[in-house]
């Protein structure tokens, strides 16, 4: 059999522009001779639709987009295509995540989804009722398992609350699958598309049938998926693989397998990619054309403006440049040298004027206050005032420069630094920040090398330093990620080594600073945790962990 692998772009809602996206790869994939081609999870309504699944006119939209594929798509071409079924059983949840096999007109087989996550940035089982059972699809000569997703993640056991009862897999094998093929969303992160690859070695190797895994990609608020999909053959090895970050076709016949593959690689180049990716993908998604960054000419807003800059083109990104009586002249060149190479317009607005006039209008209810933070949030204010302003006024998408050091232990100003649509570097540690500035600037310097070798400073008053208040970034960076992504107790931290106070003033920090976190801008995630829908945790509460 010939299978195409559709790796598609879908955008949450868009039945009409998901389903010409869809027909238009039905089309390349007859072209390519194609017997059957294979789309993602929920193609068809877009992932994750959330909350929009309560609105019964969203289900029966995308139902009645499933029938007009079913009669629209060439002639001699079989389709796998995911999307919301309604559950078919007496009880339980009323929907379902399902995947079809189309053909000649017809719906020929269909198969819910088993295994529902409810963990890390997953609630699937809030909306759907998981498969009673499973059945083959019998498809020209091959007997066909359709796995969505989370169906081939049995064996890895990635919820943390605990083993599924169920093995779609294995269910599928001893039915006499011959071919399994899993429509998935599966969300990026450094590391994941090993972690996949050797799901499906295990899975190839151990049930001798090749695994024909298509996911998803593109940008779907803070979650990025990085297609990536692949083919292994019955003995594990992988003999195909599409491009990560882009939408792709490519086609595999399983009487021609084809030698192996290297598999592409994972480091901070795809990293940006991903990152890229998802501040396109929210502008086209949201319908907007523009961003626009304040650049202090230290480490976090140059990647943020660079990012952008490359993502979009430097037509869409608009600098500003905002100093006050504490910005060094080096910050102000630096900035100003970052945008001429990056060839971003950059408008100066000096902040001292009206942090003069805050300060009068504030002096009777401030007085015999000594001066503390309170001044210095007050300059990221007027800053957060003015970039937002300029949203206001022309429609563009504020970034915010905030990085995951920052909004972990609270560095980070509510209504200054904190303002904005979108953050794309919010799940980058400090040191994660200058490893990816430095790849950037891995075919000739963008960002300047002063940026990246002065110390870190918020400028908000005369010779501050970032570890004037915070560990040195290399240390802090080694605590929260151990205790925000590895989930390690204090007491199994300092285990590891760790100075007891320090690691006890770091886990305070993150859980005092939980408040903000949630009036932060969307993040878009490339760690296995990142702060936001991944990592729920209480505002009020005792940080116990801590004492």
């Amino acid at each position: 059999m010939r299978i195409a692998l559709a790796q598609i772009n879908s955008t949450v809602g868009d039945f009409a522009g998901n389903s010409a996206r869809i027909l238009a790869r039905m089309d390349e994939a007859r072209a390519l001779n194609a017997d059957l081609v294979v789309f993602p999870e929920l193609c068809l309504c877009g992932y994750p639709p959330m909350d929009l699944l309560d609105h019964a006119s969203f289900v029966e939209e995308n139902r009645k987009a499933l029938r007009r594929l079913q009669h629209a798509m060439p002639p001699g071409l079989g389709a796998v295509v995911g999307y919301v079924d309604r559950n078919r059983g007496a009880a339980g949840k009323h929907l379902a995540n399902a995947a079809s096999l189309l053909a000649d007109g017809r719906i020929l087989h269909s198969q819910a989804k088993t295994l529902l996550p409810a963990y890390d940035v997953f609630d699937e089982s809030r909306y759907f009722e998981p498969a009673a059972e499973r059945r083959l699809a019998h498809f020209k000569g091959e007997r066909i398992g359709i796995t969505i997703c989370e169906d081939i993640w049995w064996e890895t056991e990635p919820d943390p609350a605990g083993r599924y009862a169920v093995d779609p897999v294995r269910d599928c094998l001893d039915q006499g699958a011959t071919l399994l093929v899993a429509p998935s969303a599966s969300p990026y992160y450094r590391g994941k598309p090993q972690v996949r690859r050797q799901l499906l070695k295990g899975i190839g190797s151990g049930a001798g049938v090749p695994v024909v895994y298509v996911n998803m990609v593109g940008g779907n608020d803070g979650l990025l998926f990085d297609g990536q999909s692949m083919v292994t053959d019955a003995g594990g090895e992988l003999v195909l693989q599409c491009a990560g970050f882009e939408e792709q076709l490519l086609a595999w016949d399983s009487e021609q397998p084809g030698e192996p593959v290297a598999p592409a690689d994972d480091d901070w180049p795809a990293v940006e990619r991903a990152l890229g990716m998802g501040i396109a993908d929210y502008l086209r998604k949201t319908h907007h054309e523009r961003v626009h960054v304040s650049v202090s000419g230290g480490i976090d807003s140059a990647l943020v403006a660079a990012l952008a800059a490359r993502a979009l083109g430097p037509k869409r990104v608009t600098a500003f440049s905002l100093p006050s009586m504490y910005s060094s002249d080096g910050s102000r060149t630096d900035a100003a040298l970052l945008c001429d190479r990056l060839g971003v317009p950059m408008h100066s607005i000096p902040i001292a004027d009206l942090y003069t006039g805050y300060e009068r209008a504030l002096a009777p209810v401030f007085a015999g206050a000594a001066p503390d933070v309170t001044e210095e949030n007050l300059q990221a204010r007027i800053r957060g005032m003015l970039m937002m302003a300029y949203s206001n006024k022309t429609g563009s998408i504020l970034l915010a420069t905030g990085n995951k050091s920052e909004l972990a232990t609270g560095y980070s100003t509510l209504y200054g630094d904190l303002c904005g649509g979108l953050a794309p570097i919010g799940d980058l540690l400090k040191t994660e920040a200058y490893a990816l500035a430095r790849a950037i600037n891995r075919d000739g310097e963008i960002i300047p090398e002063a940026t990246l070798t002065k110390p870190p400073s918020a400028e908000l008053r005369p010779n501050q330093t970032d570890q004037d208040s915070l560990p040195d970034y290399e240390l802090l960076d080694q605590i929260l990620e151990l205790y925000v992504i590895d989930n390690l107790t204090r007491t199994e931290i300092v285990a590891r080594g760790y100075d007891d106070a320090t690691v006890a003033d770091v886990l305070r920090r993150v859980g005092r600073s939980e408040y903000k976190r949630r009036q932060a801008p969307t993040i878009l995630k490339v760690s296995a945790r990142a702060f936001g829908t991944g990592r729920r945790f209480p505002i009020a509460r005792e940080i116990h962990e801590a004492s």
